[in-house]
């Protein structure tokens, strides 16, 4: 029998690799914000009370860490995402440790829903969310590359469509 998360990738569609340089540089813009609010501070307290400097290093240390993980963890996160386009279902795949594998059946949908942010815009991708009448069989694709992304809504809303749906 063949394992359902399978990584290999016949047949799975990738999502674009901007998805991972986006999820970098927003948390290590909300990373360096924190960290200057926690050095602000941590400054006015060392400035005030006898608390040696060297506690300035402890949040600098953390910050590098955390986009140091950051660093590792957003393609690798990215790389996990992927979809399928099969005969009657749309398979979604996503998740390191914790894997889905969601089968979305075309005559199940109700609407096919393309969202960008400012910085996905720019970047180039849309996330395509396919939404049923149960939560358990609705699902998003993120970082799907902008013209692919109308595509894919473009054919699934016919594929929904033909079978009966409420697209």
């Amino acid at each position: 029998m063949a394992d359902p998360f399978d990584s290999g990738d016949a047949g799975w569609i990738p999502i674009s690799p901007r998805l991972a340089t986006a999820r970098l540089l927003v948390g290590s813009l909300v990373t360096v914000a924190l960290l200057a609010l926690v050095l602000a501070i941590l400054t006015s307290i060392v400035a005030t009370t006898s608390l040696s400097a060297w506690w300035l290093a402890l949040p600098v240390a953390l910050a590098v860490l955390v986009v140091s993980w950051l660093a590792w963890w957003a393609p690798r996160n990215r790389r996990s995402w992927g979809y399928r386009e099969q005969e009657e279902e749309l398979v979604v795949r996503c998740g390191i440790a914790f894997r889905r594998v969601v089968s979305v059946p075309y005559g199940r949908m109700q609407f096919v829903d393309l969202q960008a942010g400012p910085l996905a815009r720019r970047l180039g991708f849309t996330s395509v969310s396919l939404h049923t009448a149960s939560t358990r069989t609705a699902s998003t694709v993120p970082g799907v590359p902008h013209e692919e992304a109308l595509r894919l809504r473009q054919r699934l809303t016919e594929l929904g469509e033909s079978r009966g749906a409420g697209l």
